[in-house]
C-alpha cells in the first residue's frame, strides 16, 4: 500500500520502507507533553537531509500550554534542517483536539500563527468527528489560520471501522485537507472524496508492521 502514495508521516524509530517515491514526508522531530512542563523533548538526534521532497517538521503534542517562544523555537529547528539541505515547507502540530473544544484550539493556533514566521506553513492533524460534531464557526476560523489538516482515519495501527459514515459528512470541508492513512490499513475510497474542492491526497502513516 506504502508504494502507492507519495506522501507519509516517519516517526522516530521506523524505517522507510525501500522504493517509495516520496513527494511530501512529515517527520516527527519532537514532543511536548502536560508532564514536561514547557519543555520540548528531541525525538530525532540529527537533521534529515531529504532535498527532493516537501518536508514538514512536526511536533507531538497533548496539551495547550506551550512556552510562549514555542514558534520561534520550532522555526530554529526548521531552520536547521534547511541548513542541510532539506526543502522544509511548514510546522505540523499533531494534537488530538477534543471536538466540543474546537473554538479553543483554533484561538491557540491563531496565536501560534502569528508567532510563527511567513516563511513556514502551518499544518494540523485532525480527527474525523470535527466534520461529525464541531462547531462550524470553529472550523470556519481555522480556515483563515491553517494551511492544512491532515484527517486521521486511524487509531494505533488499524484503520477505524465506519470511517465512510464520517467522510459522508464531510462534504464541503472548509479547509484544505488530507486524509491520513495507516501503513496497510483496510481502506476503500469514500465515493465523492477525490472530487472535494479542497481535498489534497492521502498521507501514508508507516508503521514497520511484522
Amino acid at each position: 500500500m506504502a508504494q502507492d502514495h507519495q506522501r507519509f508521516w516517519l516517526w522516530a524509530g521506523v524505517r522507510a520502507p525501500e522504493g517509495l517515491d516520496a513527494k511530501e514526508w512529515y517527520i516527527l522531530d519532537a514532543e511536548l507533553r502536560a508532564t514536561d512542563k514547557g519543555r520540548f523533548i528531541t525525538l530525532r538526534p540529527g537533521a534529515p537531509r531529504l532535498p527532493d521532497s516537501d518536508v514538514w517538521l512536526v511536533v507531538r503534542t497533548d496539551t495547550l500550554d506551550w512556552p510562549a517562544n514555542g514558534a520561534d523555537l520550532l522555526a530554529g529547528r526548521a531552520d536547521r534542517w534547511r541548513a542541510v539541505g532539506s526543502r522544509v515547507v511548514g510546522i505540523q502540530l499533531d494534537f488530538d483536539a477534543r471536538t466540543r473544544r474546537l473554538g479553543d484550539y483554533a484561538s491557540f493556533l491563531a496565536d501560534f500563527r502569528r508567532a510563527l514566521p511567513a516563511r513556514y506553513k502551518l499544518s494540523i492533524t485532525g480527527l474525523m468527528d470535527w466534520s461529525a460534531h464541531g462547531d462550524p464557526a470553529a472550523l470556519n476560523r481555522l480556515k483563515g489560520i491553517v494551511d492544512e489538516v491532515v484527517i486521521q482515519t486511524y487509531q494505533g495501527r488499524e484503520t477505524i471501522p465506519g470511517y465512510e459514515l464520517y467522510f459522508d459528512r464531510m462534504k464541503n470541508f472548509p479547509i484544505p485537507f488530507k486524509v491520513g492513512l495507516v501503513e496497510d490499513g483496510r481502506w476503500v475510497e469514500p465515493p465523492g472524496l477525490a472530487r472535494e474542492a479542497n481535498f489534497r491526497g492521502y498521507v501514508v502513516f508507516l508503521v514497520n508492521r511484522r
